[in-house]
């Protein structure tokens, strides 16, 4: 069986290009007070195995092709999102891109806080030792793939066929002047939490155990060129930073195009999280993401959007939270009056009596309100 191809054009992260200020996350700046046992090496050798597995096309199948990317200080972008990036990978709409992603935080962290040595990523030890150009954010993003096709005024829906764990541990932490609760915790704390694959729990503590259900906090494009280097921090008007929990495997992101290509980014993993986000971390790790990216030519979104198998998601994004859940609800209103038919009038009687609201993010400068409407309340269409 042939491997499937590999990125082969790779380009070290954009120099010298504009930088706005941002907030700076706090995942790459705790300093550590808690410490705990190490994990197992070889549980942690099995699962990166386990991860770099080619991704593969049915033996004699025809069809789009399947790329792997791995994060190395040339396949990475760390802490911005910009147009100016060269791309690490070029596909055609359809194909499909196997994305590898680093924990975001750094190895000394990682082994203060009680990671063997021997379990933590080679790939992050290479990237914090060689790559320079950083900031202003803190996310370490593998990518950008340029998608032939691709511009501005599309819309890049990107189909994630599935999300597996990389490592066998997550961390959080919170800090001073971080999280939506900065006065109450006015100090460093930082724990590493096993994670059990085959059982898909989190051992939180004796007693506590989160069911996982992993995801990336950042997916995105890159914003519009006049933008600059904007933070990998805030979510925007190219997705980013959503920390929308339900974005699992299964689920469909759509993201307007700024630029040609697209550009997208993986990062920040996340084997599980609560709304909000209140302390500024999830259950931080490192994740491998299968994505299927196509070019919607039929498509125009100023917004990113999204479907679940059983959901239609609308998101507003704010620094004000207010405004932000107005978007998401003007979003709903705009979808079911454009893809569903109703009336302006229907379609506000309808989010208010069957879609719900959630506090996604809270803590990242833009709020994120995503606003759920079940799928179940429409019947069928002919052609569905």
């Amino acid at each position: 069986m042939t491997p499937a191809p590999r990125a082969t054009v790779a380009v070290a992260p954009v120099r010298g290009a504009l930088s706005t200020a941002g907030a700076r996350p706090l995942h790459l700046a705790l300093v550590t007070l808690l410490t705990v046992g190490p994990l197992s090496p070889v549980a942690c050798a099995q699962a990166s195995a386990q991860a770099r597995t080619d991704a593969r096309p049915p033996a004699g199948a025809a069809g789009p092709a399947t790329y792997l990317l791995d994060p190395t200080p040339t396949t990475v972008t760390w802490g911005y999102y910009a147009a100016g990036v060269a791309p690490a990978l070029r596909i055609h709409s359809g194909e499909t891109v196997e994305m590898r992603t680093l924990i975001t935080s750094s190895p000394k962290r990682l082994e203060e806080a009680g990671v063997a040595p021997a379990d933590v990523e080679p790939a992050l030890r290479d990237i914090f030792d060689h790559v320079t150009d950083k900031g202003p954010g803190g996310h370490i993003l593998t990518g950008p793939v340029y998608v032939e096709g691709a511009e501005p005024g599309d819309v890049l829906e990107v189909r994630i066929l599935k999300v597996r764990l990389a490592i066998p541990y997550a961390y959080n932490a919170f800090g001073p002047g971080h999280g939506f609760l900065p006065d109450d915790y006015p100090y460093y704390r930082m724990r590493i939490i096993p994670l059990d694959a085959r059982r898909m729990v989190a051992h939180f503590a004796p007693g506590i155990d989160i069911p996982l259900h992993p995801f990336f906090g950042s997916l995105g494009d890159a914003p519009p060129d006049a933008s600059g280097r904007i933070s990998s921090a805030p979510p925007w008007i190219h997705a980013g930073n959503l920390d929308n929990k339900y974005l699992v495997e299964g689920t469909t992101l759509y993201i307007p195009v700024h630029a040609p290509g697209a550009l997208f980014w993986a990062g920040d993993g996340h084997a599980g999280q609560g709304d909000g986000e209140v302390d500024i971390t999830a259950l931080e790790t490192s994740l491998v993401g299968t994505f299927q990216l196509v070019v919607r030519k039929d498509m125009h979104l100023l917004w990113p959007r999204a479907e679940t198998p059983d959901y239609y998601m609308t998101m507003g994004i704010n620094e004000d939270l207010v405004e932000a859940t107005k978007l998401a609800v003007r979003g709903m209103i705009a979808f079911l009056v454009s893809d569903r038919h109703l009336s302006r009038d229907d379609a506000y009687m309808l989010a208010s009596v069957a879609a719900d609201l959630h506090i996604s993010e809270l803590v990242d400068g833009n709020k994120v309100v995503s606003m759920m409407l079940p799928k179940a309340v429409f019947q069928p269409r002919a052609g569905d």
